[in-house]
């Protein structure tokens, strides 16, 4: 049937009869709030790259999480500053490390709020690499030993789940972590514990503001060689089809509006929930242009989220979630 029989804008022609057949909706319950702790006392200090975030210490992190649960999100993704680095990213497994700590303070807290706890060496390290870095002797070239770093994800996640975490995040892009993350915590007695596994994850330009807030940039070469080039997308679909065998219970692809294709193909091929992973260039260039008066920062954070939401993504992380959620009240 054509027109004039077919009149799409029939159901247009009012707000109520627009939401009442609304394919794709979002709500608070769809994001994950990303917070950086940092040892100390007494700090909060905003990130310049990333206006609206801050580092926190432990002592000013409660009012930052009841705010988040009275906002309706139900979960947080906990990134560590530590004040200590080493070659081998000690402070990312020890039993009162920042990230553990903090995991016990939060269920304390707010028993109810999921914490994922992210599962990497880099911001732990002295070099600045998710790994145990090696140097070929016979080439003089440094990169990071995959299987020697397994063993040390490994210590880090089951630290993680003993200190409450609630689900483990791995975003190392090591071959074969999963399944070692997966038997490290059968191992341990947290076989009920989820891998949200960082499947996709492209070695990005996007990442810049979260490196400064961090505190993870490199200190020589790239990640390159563990992390997707931005060019591939049926690599994705051998990355994540590792991660489901492996024991993945979450499949994210990482950044997230450059690769809505990638989301939609994951959604498309597995069975398992797929996340996107907002990540902080994408948030930094919106607040600069709203600073400028440039778009309307709601409406395009908003549009932007169900985005992710239309391309398949089940959960977002994202370092707008207290602001959708304010504004999704709002409506």
């Amino acid at each position: 049937m054509s027109f004039p029989i077919t009149r799409n804008r029939r159901l247009r022609t009012s707000a109520a009869l627009r939401s009442i057949v609304r394919e794709t909706r979002l709500t608070a319950h769809d994001l994950i709030y990303p917070i950086f702790v940092t040892e100390g006392s007494g700090v909060r200090e905003e990130i310049v790259s990333m206006p609206g975030v801050y580092h926190l210490s432990i002592d000013l992190l409660e009012a930052e999480i009841r705010e988040v649960a009275e906002l309706g999100i139900q979960a947080v993704l906990l990134f560590g500053v530590p004040d200590h680095k080493d070659e081998v990213g000690s402070e990312a497994y020890g039993n009162n490390s920042i990230v553990q700590r903090a995991t016990r303070k939060i269920k304390e807290w707010q028993p109810d709020l999921l914490v994922v706890a992210d599962t990497c060496l880099c911001q732990f390290t002295s070099h600045g690499h998710c790994g145990i870095v090696r140097q070929d002797e016979s080439t003089g070239r440094a990169d990071v030993d995959n299987d020697a770093s397994l063993a040390l994800l490994v210590k880090t996640a089951v630290s993680q789940a003993q200190a409450g975490a609630d689900i483990i995040a791995p975003s190392n892009m090591m071959d074969g972590f999963v399944q070692a993350i997966r038997t490290g915590l059968d191992d341990a007695g947290f076989e009920h514990v989820p891998i949200m596994s960082y499947s996709v994850k492209y070695a990005s330009a996007f990442y810049g503001p979260f490196r400064d807030a961090a505190h993870s940039a490199p200190q020589f070469g790239d990640r390159k060689t563990y992390q997707m080039d931005p060019a591939n997308v049926r690599e994705a679909l051998r990355e994540a089809e590792s991660d489901v065998v492996e024991g993945a219970d979450m499949l994210m692809v990482k950044p997230a509006l450059a690769y809505m294709d990638v989301i939609r193909l994951l959604k498309e091929q597995f069975d398992l929930p797929v996340v996107a992973y907002n990540v902080s260039a994408e948030y930094s260039m919106v607040k600069a242009a709203a600073r400028q008066g440039w778009l309307d920062e709601k409406a395009i954070v908003l549009e932007t989220l169900l985005g992710m939401k239309r391309a398949g993504a089940d959960i977002i992380i994202t370092y707008f979630a207290k602001d959708a959620a304010r504004w999704l009240q709002e409506r």
